[in-house]
């Protein structure tokens, strides 16, 4: 399959007139627009990207990642079909705080999924987003799930996952979380989230061997001039940031001006969507929690934002229409992600022996047409 004359998004994050060859699952070939020859799709005027990559994404299409128990995987099915209709390629299962006998099931039930090629986006691994949280920022996690960071419990889950876990979520200020952290960091990327830190707490969970921050300003104390807390000391030190573009974690003034601040390098979009995601308004649930979903927002019953409604290609859009620069945007949703949780080797750019995972976006930047390891959606 040949893609000429697309505006490709290269491994740099410029766009530059080329022709792709797609083979055997892989990019086989990137070459000067016009010259590749065989059947294939004019892209002329087109912008032709990696897949999106969501590392944090609890479920959409009515499914939740953490339903997926006793060896039942149709929600993984389910969710992995609605994101590649989005133009997701891959993404990681993110789970929410649970007691260890729930979380191993979790695991053991998706890891025949991971990396197994179907009719949709491909399983990646683990967010393991809880249960190592402060319970002061704990928003819409269940607090009775919530526990200091455990690192045998750590190891046990890992295993459960067949070494699956990508990334995982702690709050520094926790009694033993420095020494979990550079346990943890030795097999996956840290990241501080659901904390209370102040900045040198944050700072230490940072020399510890944390490399990320799991949806910026979102259940962290704010940032102010005098006490900077864990945003402060992400300016410092981390090397990636989660955002959610969704209109509603976030006022767009805050997306212009953490790409501003933090550099395109350093910004991850994501979801962070939960099952109504792709669903119309009503009642679903999260973490065993009551969600309501009333135009676009996701709340539990006392009013505390659970989640997203909004698809990470949804999301890059608005980032888009917020004003950040396309190419800062664009890498936000794939180069940035793949190298945050060890991908980039594979995924995430339009490079030559990469997994062949490309989409063709029209000027409204939808896709028109979607390739998973090659194959035409």
């Amino acid at each position: 399959m040949i893609i000429r004359n697309g505006k490709i998004f290269n491994e740099n994050g410029e766009f530059v007139l080329a022709d792709i060859q797609l083979e055997n699952g892989k990019i086989a070939k990137v070459a000067p627009a016009g010259t590749l020859e065989g059947e294939g799709i004019d892209a002329t005027g087109k912008y032709v990207t990696p897949g999106f990559i969501d590392i944090h994404t609890h479920g959409s299409a009515g499914e939740d990642f953490c339903d997926c128990v006793d060896g039942n995987t149709k929600h993984i099915e389910k969710i992995s079909e609605f994101l590649a209709s989005q133009g997701v390629t891959s993404f990681l299962g993110t789970t929410m705080a649970f007691s260890e006998e729930i979380l191993e099931k979790i695991l053991s039930t998706a890891r025949p999924m991971f990396n197994k090629e179907g009719n949709g986006a491909v399983l990646r691994g683990v967010n393991l987003e809880g249960p190592f949280f402060n319970k002061e920022k704990k928003g819409a996690q269940a607090e009775k799930y919530i526990i200091n960071p455990d690192k045998d419990m750590f190891d046990r889950l890992y295993e459960a996952s067949g070494n699956n876990i990508r990334l995982v979520d702690i709050a520094p200020e926790l009694e033993g979380s420095l020494e979990f952290i550079e346990h943890a960091s030795k097999k996956c990327t840290v990241s501080l989230a659901h904390t209370c830190a102040d900045y040198d707490q944050a700072k230490a969970g940072f020399a510890a061997g944390a490399k990320h921050a799991t949806h910026l300003f979102n259940a962290m104390p704010a940032f102010t001039h005098r006490a900077p807390g864990v945003v402060g000391a992400s300016s410092d030190d981390a090397e990636h940031v989660e955002i959610i573009s969704d209109s509603v974690h976030l006022h767009p003034a805050v997306v212009r001006a953490i790409f501003k601040w933090f550099g395109k390098e350093r910004v991850c979009l994501v979801s962070d969507s939960m099952c109504a995601c792709g669903m119309p308004n009503g009642e679903y649930s999260l973490g065993g929690q009551k969600v309501i979903v009333k135009d676009g927002m996701a709340t539990l019953e006392s009013g505390t934002i659970a989640g997203s409604a909004t698809c990470l290609a949804e999301c890059f859009r608005r980032a888009v229409r917020f004003g950040v620069p396309l190419e800062s945007a664009l890498r936000a949703a794939t180069i940035n992600p793949a190298q945050a949780v060890g991908l980039f080797d594979q995924l995430g750019s339009i490079t030559e022996g990469k997994i062949a995972d490309v989409l063709v976006m029209d000027e409204t930047l939808n896709p028109e047409h979607i390739f998973i390891g090659g194959k035409k959606l």
